[in-house]
Formats: C-alpha cells, structure tokens, sequence
C-alpha cells in the first residue's frame, strides 16, 4: 500500500511536536533555527494535508485542538520508531559516536527531558541522546533488560534490584473543564470522585498507579489516553474530569483553561526518580546525564519550581 498522501514529512511532525511542547512559533523557531513565519507556514501545511486544524491560536499563547492532541500523539510514536531507525543504521554503518539512551516516563519525558536534553547537547554535542518515552512500568522494564542506560518515573512502584534517586516532586491534580458543577461543589466527597468515570492515562503509568493506590475503589474509566496533552484535551471535549499532574496542568490553570478541584481528605504527592542498574552502574554520558537532571532540581529547589506547581495544594 502506498503512503497515505494525509502524512506529513517527519521534519514537518518534528516542527509540530515542538510548537505544542514550547507553546509558541516563535519558540520552535528558534529550537529548529527558522523563522516563526516559516514555522506557522510548516503548520498551515500539515494543517492542510491532514485536513484537520491541529492548533488554536490566542492571547494566551497556541494549544493544539481536541483532534491535534491526538494527532500529536501519533506523530510523537512516529518520531520515537524513526529514531530507533536512526540508532539501527548508525550501529550497522560501525559509527563510533557516543551514545546513550534514556527511559521517561510520559509526564517527566513531555515536561522535563526536553530541556534535560537541550542542555546536554549544548554541553556535550557528541553525545547522541536517544529518549525513550514510556509509562512508568515500561521504564523500569527498559532498565532492568539493559535496554535503556538511565530511566525517570513518577510512579510509586519500583522494583527490586534497581537504584533509585530522587529528583523532584509533583502531586496529582483533580482537574475539570471551567464550566463543570464540581468547580461549584468544591471540596467534592473521595466516594463521589471513585464512582466517576474519568479520563485517565493507561495501566502502568505513574499517574494511574497513585491515584488507583490512594483510590482502589475508582470505576473503570471513561476514556484511556497516553499522553498528558490528549488526556487534557479529551477533557475539555467532554466536559469530564480527570486526575493530572501538577506539572501538566500549571499552564492550563493559569490561564483558565481548566480548573481544579479538591476532594476531602485526598492529597497525591509523588516522588520523581531516576532509576540504573546497580550492577552496570551510572557512568560517562548517564552519569552527565544525571548530574544536569540534578542540577535543575538544586537550581530550581527540589519540590518546588523544578517540577511545576507543586507548592499550593487546590
């Protein structure tokens, strides 16, 4: 079967994917080295080819739409496949330059690795960095098989066998479209929340492990999504809630996009870690790595600014 004509260049995904990670043209103009008016052209491009508007525009800044939360989700799997392509043949033509490859759970690798991974090229541009970007239990997975040098997650269950570092804080936040009665009835009782159905991440992500540990009761979700970005977008679409992370919705709170919502007696703090093999341990590139994903915390204040909004429960 040929390529559907409805799928952009991967250098077109890449441009996309970044305009929704930094929330400007502007932004991704300047990590791709183009102009924001060459960047918005690229958009109304694949815009075009897709035949479905993958972003809005306002005051407040550019958020991809219900449908290009999901489009940007596809594309992000698709950008990961080409460059474990990219890794394949750099090892099959015998090329020596210096590799490491990192394991994110989904929250940290769309919030925290993107500026992890800028800092480390500028800080050592041989070093080729592959990011991974799988749920919590895939991470560890990844690790222990020796497939990923160095992992973060944000989930409470790491098995035996691995070192663990903490490297920040977040907490789970109830959140809900502007406009739903909870922000009206706000403190909401824990039974009312567990007999919800919610948009939730899928089994084995950090986020859907600490509610379901805090809450084992919760009635089976309405919807299941990988991404932060599509689980937000999901609803607002469906006037539903769901339970995020602090560092996923701060901006979205912020400009009144979404609105939170307390639940009596509840709170779901959580731990970031980075996660090795004791055995191979943590060395060269991992250990750089590492050290500036330290670094931001220290600099930041762990708990506090390095992972987003943590400070003022809501």
């Amino acid at each position: 079967m040929p390529l559907s004509p409805r799928v952009p260049e991967l250098s077109a995904l890449d441009v996309l994917l970044s305009v929704e990670r930094l929330g400007s043209m502007g932004a991704a103009g300047r990590e791709h080295g183009l102009s924001q008016q060459a960047v918005s052209a690229r958009v109304r491009s694949a815009e075009r080819q897709f035949g479905i508007k993958v972003f809005s525009r306002g005051a407040s800044g550019v958020r991809p739409t219900s449908e290009g939360a999901l489009i940007l989700e596809w594309a992000s799997h698709i950008l990961a496949t080409a460059e474990e392509l990219a890794s394949g043949v750099a090892a099959l033509r015998g090329e020596r330059q210096a590799g490491l490859t990192v394991a994110a759970s989904m929250t940290i690798a769309e919030y925290l690795v993107p500026g992890w991974t800028v800092a480390m090229r500028r800080k050592y541009p041989n070093v080729v960095t592959n990011v991974r970007l799988l749920n919590s239990s895939e991470v560890t997975a990844r690790v222990l098989s020796g497939d990923a040098d160095l992992g973060f997650v944000e989930g409470p269950d790491i098995p035996a066998g691995l070192q663990v570092r903490e490297i920040g804080r977040d907490h789970l936040v109830v959140v809900v479209p502007p406009e739903h009665e909870w922000v009206r009835r706000s403190p909401i009782p824990v039974s009312e929340l567990a007999a919800t159905p919610m948009i939730q991440r899928e089994s084995g992500s950090g986020t859907r492990t600490t509610l379901e540990n805090a809450v084992p009761q919760c009635v089976p979700p309405l919807l299941e999504l990988t991404s932060c970005t599509a689980v937000k977008a999901a609803v607002v679409a469906g006037n539903a809630p769901a339970v995020l992370s602090s560092l996923a919705v701060a901006a979205d709170l912020t400009d009144g996009r979404l609105a939170s919502v307390q639940v009596e007696g509840l709170t779901l703090p959580r731990r970031l870690s980075a996660v090795w093999d004791p055995v191979r341990g943590v060395q060269g590139a991992a250990r750089d790595f590492l050290d500036i994903a330290l670094g931001a915390g220290a600099a930041a204040g762990v708990g506090a600014a390095v992972v987003g909004a943590t400070a003022q429960p809501r």
